[in-house]
């Protein structure tokens, strides 16, 4: 099933016309597959440079320069794709979102032994990303439309968060709000927490109302046995590989 590619974040459009314009001037022996294993590869490395961040404060310079990696190339595979006309619609779909689960489920292991963050607060932050990620890749499916953003926050900002966040933290890793001492990355994570669960909230209801007026609740009729098994030979024989459309490849 085809679907839309819906980005609408603060920074998108620019961020379009860089990517463009960096994938015209790639050499031809670099290919998607190149930037896309330097995405995977960069968001360990940045789950160990958060780590060590209260032992070395130098080391948020290193887990900037690995999510830069991380944005050039998980951003930039599917835009070269796209440039020279070799998308892999299917393959390109499923390694990207199993490589940013990956990406984000290492990045917040690091966060959580750092001890600028409580690990239980870096745990109900993946679980948010996951309701969110799981969500969005329900709706793709069900009503045709990826959403890359919410509120004008899409990937590339929240790189830029964490990319700012930490240049912060390891010069000043406590605040004091309302009164009281906490760690930054806490009321940072807690803030992220309630954003994913309010988008979460949003589109789950967007979505769900939008497919119930789209598909109204049919009238009664009753099948026969033979409609009834017709029906069910036809599903066993769909491929549900060909089911998923066009994305980032």
């Amino acid at each position: 099933m085809e679907h839309i590619r819906e980005h609408r974040s603060l920074l998108a459009d620019a961020e379009r016309r860089l990517l463009i314009a960096i994938a015209r001037r790639l050499p031809p022996w670099i290919n998607s597959d190149h930037l896309t294993l330097v995405g995977l590869l960069s968001m360990p490395l940045a789950a160990v440079a958060f780590a060590n961040i209260p032992a070395a404060p130098w080391s948020a310079a290193a887990f900037v320069l690995a999510l830069a990696a991380n944005w050039f190339g998980d951003s930039l595979d599917g835009t070269l794709a796209r440039v020279r006309n070799q998308q892999r619609p299917r393959y390109g779909y499923y390694v990207d979102h199993v490589i940013d689960l990956v990406g984000t489920a290492a990045l917040f292991a690091g966060v959580a032994v750092s001890g600028l963050m409580h690990p239980s607060i870096a745990i109900a932050v993946v679980a948010a990303y996951l309701l969110v990620a799981a969500e969005s890749y329900l709706t793709t499916h069900a009503a045709g439309v990826f959403r890359v953003s919410f509120a004008g926050f899409g990937p590339t900002e929240l790189r830029i968060l964490l990319a700012v966040g930490a240049i912060v933290v390891a010069n000043k890793p406590w605040v004091d709000v309302a009164g009281q001492h906490a760690r930054l990355f806490d009321v940072g994570g807690l803030v992220a927490i309630a954003g994913m669960i309010v988008a979460f909230g949003v589109s789950a209801i967007r979505n769900t109302r939008a497919l119930y007026l789209a598909e109204p609740l049919p009238s009664i009729q009753l099948a026969t046995t033979e409609d009834t098994g017709d029906t069910e030979e036809k599903a066993c024989k769909t491929n549900s590989f060909g089911k998923l459309g066009e994305n980032t490849f």
